[in-house]
Formats: structure tokens, sequence, C-alpha cells
């Protein structure tokens, strides 16, 4: 008995030890008092009628087939960007980039993804993304609205 008491000694202390370790790390990995976020409200700036029109441009009738040939899309868009500039811009190279841009978007779109409001919001959010990365510095799409949609078998 008296040799192995310096064994039950060594190992009742080694998981003590492993123990105290791992209380500890499972502390501080889900301790969520260290990353407290202050909660702020968030102040939504809107903006009178004449004031989105200001900021607001149509690209209307865009024809397109979808991926599946057998069903077109006729679809309308309003385009809501942060700044009278950058309204001014965007009717520049509307025609020329954001057309393409629009195009390219639909016909690698199935019916099945354009279906239902899920599928519209899928659609104007993907056009955000894309659009945005085509504008220049400073000018910033803020909404992309479906004015018209309307999508038929051929």
């Amino acid at each position: 008995m008296k040799k192995m008491l310096p064994w039950l000694v060594s190992i009742l202390l080694a998981i003590t030890l492993i123990a105290i370790v791992a209380i500890i790390l499972l502390n501080s990995l889900f301790d969520d008092s260290g990353k407290k976020e202050t909660t702020e409200p968030v102040k939504v700036e809107t903006l009178s009628a004449d004031e989105r029109v200001e900021v607001t441009s149509e690209l209307k009738d865009i024809k397109r087939n979808l991926l599946d040939n057998d069903y077109i899309l006729i679809a309308s868009f309003a385009f809501q960007l942060d700044s009278k500039k950058s309204k001014e811009a965007f009717e520049k190279i509307k025609d020329i980039q954001i057309r393409p841009i629009i195009n390219r978007v639909i016909a690698d779109t199935t019916v099945e993804q354009l279906n239902g409001s899920k599928g519209q919001d899928m659609l104007a959010s993907k056009l955000l993304n894309l659009i945005n990365q085509e504008l220049p510095e400073k000018q910033k799409l803020v909404k992309v609205e479906i004015t018209n949609f309307m999508m038929s078998q051929i």
C-alpha cells in the first residue's frame, strides 16, 4: 500500500489538473461577456418622394430568354443610387454596362430560381452586388427594385 500511495496521489493530481484546464477552456470559449456589443438604435434615413426621384434611375422593358429557352422574362427595374451625381454617372453607363449585366444574370437563371418573391429578391440582390462592382469609386447603388415582372412560356 505504501508503494501505491505516490501513484494514487499523482493520478488524482493529474485528473484535477485536467479538470481545471478543461473548465477554464470551456469558459473562455463560450464566454460572451468579453464580446458584448453595444446595441444602439440605427437611424434610418428616409427620403422624401422628390429626393427619391432625384436619385432613382429606371431601366424599362428588358426582354430576355431564361436558361430554359422555353421561357422569356420581361422586366423593368428601378435603381436607387446614393447621390444625384451617382445617378448622372449611372444614366451615362446604364445602356452600355448595366443592361449587359442584367442580360447575363437573367440568361443564367432558371424558372425555378425566379418563382415567388424570394426569387425576385434573389435577382435584385444579385444585380445590386454585380452592378456595385462596375460603378466607379465613391458611387454606390443602394437599392434595386423590380417594377415590372412578367415571365411567360414561349
